[in-house]
């Protein structure tokens, strides 16, 4: 097995085994702390240009299927592991998470002290970091100091779907509502679905005219990577549903961009929130939700009071417990919610599934109200 390096922008170096494809590969480098569901993180859209570091030693241990993509592709721009399982054993695994990386193209590095790796990037924050199996280190350290930062990046466009597609409700279909992906994973619509909700997905840079066009019931914003700040398009799209006044539900990147759309500003995490393990309070209920989340951005808005913007009054209904951390908004005024998490939970827990419902409720009461 040849031998790899990883080089962050400070120039801290580890050395390792290459693990996936050889190359080379420059992003953001940045920590997940699930100890499952690394198809999922893979393909995961949110991740794009960010090389994932893996805090769970043994990764690879389910292989690989064709069940479990978020979407069409793999899209993280690197991987790192401490300990690669030699072979899988799951009944379900198709082939091994090495040849996928393989297959994909994705260059990855093994054999590296991934706790050392995580404690640095908590300590120093978030930074670009690389990956090699052809470069020495400090031709690698250039190449990575060279690269573009996360901070103002408009990634949505190379993550969205090119042309809409729908994603029939089972059973009865009962709403129909217009999806903006702006790096949307599979497993939305599917919840939605089973819940008689027809989705209708539309591009990134959708207008609100298609977005209200297509979805008579209902708006939903995806997750998706980037910078909040750099998608005024989204924004504007926002805008022009709140002042519908149709019922809006946002995830993830679509929380940051209701957000702006309100008036609030958005920053970046010193290391963001990545994981199948972070604790949320729920003030709505009242109660405590584990939830999996992928973020390196955030709302800024208070915690003690409600806010008053262009549309009301808006409170934060959710808040993290690690550190504080805005994780979701509750108009007041116009019938709209956000979350920062992943209610659809691909993969991790299901504390957070009974959202769908509350959206779902939400375009109830407005068809009510009508």
């Amino acid at each position: 097995m040849s031998t790899a390096i990883l080089v962050l922008e400070d120039g801290r170096t580890f050395r390792g085994e290459s693990y996936g494809a050889a190359g080379t590969t420059v992003g953001e480098a940045v920590f997940s702390t699930g100890m499952t569901g690394y198809q999922e993180t893979l393909t995961d859209p949110s991740y794009h240009r960010q090389v994932v570091v893996m805090t769970a030693p043994h990764i690879g241990n389910t292989g690989v299927n064709g069940e479990d993509d978020e979407s069409r592709r793999i899209w993280v721009a690197g991987f790192v592991v401490r300990d690669p399982a030699r072979r899988p054993a799951n009944w379900r695994a198709t082939g091994t998470l090495d040849d996928e990386l393989v297959e994909h193209g994705v260059v990855g590095i093994s054999g590296v002290d991934t706790r050392a790796l995580t404690r640095h990037l908590r300590d120093r924050g978030a930074m670009r970091v690389g990956i090699s199996t052809e470069l020495a280190a400090d031709e690698l350290l250039q190449r990575v100091q060279a690269a573009p930062s996360m901070t103002g990046a408009d990634l949505a466009p190379e993550v969205t779907t090119p042309e809409p597609y729908t994603v029939p409700a089972v059973g009865e279909r009962r709403y129909t509502i217009a999806a903006l992906d702006l790096g949307i994973k599979a497993a939305t619509p599917r919840h939605l679905a089973e819940l008689g909700v027809e989705t209708r997905v539309l591009p990134a840079t959708a207008t609100a005219a298609e977005l209200l066009d297509a979805g008579p019931d209902g708006v939903f914003l995806s997750n998706g990577p980037g910078d909040p700040a750099a998608s005024d398009y989204a924004v504007e799209a926002v805008r022009g549903v709140l002042d519908a006044r149709r019922p809006l539900f946002g995830i993830c990147f679509g929380n940051q961009i209701l957000g702006r759309a309100l008036g609030l500003g958005t920053y970046k995490l010193p290391f963001g929130h990545r994981g199948l393990n972070q604790p949320v309070l729920d003030r709505v209920t009242d109660s405590v939700r584990v939830t999996s989340q992928n973020h390196g951005f955030a709302v800024d808005a208070p915690l003690d009071r409600a806010v008053d913007t262009p549309y009301g009054r808006v409170e934060v209904s959710h808040v993290g417990l690690n550190d504080q951390v805005v994780e979701g908004l509750r108009c007041l005024d116009v019938p709209a919610f956000s979350v920062q998490f992943h209610p659809e939970a691909a993969a991790g827990p299901h504390d957070a599934a009974p959202l769908f419902q509350r959206f779902v409720d939400l375009m109830e009461d407005n068809r009510a109200e009508a």
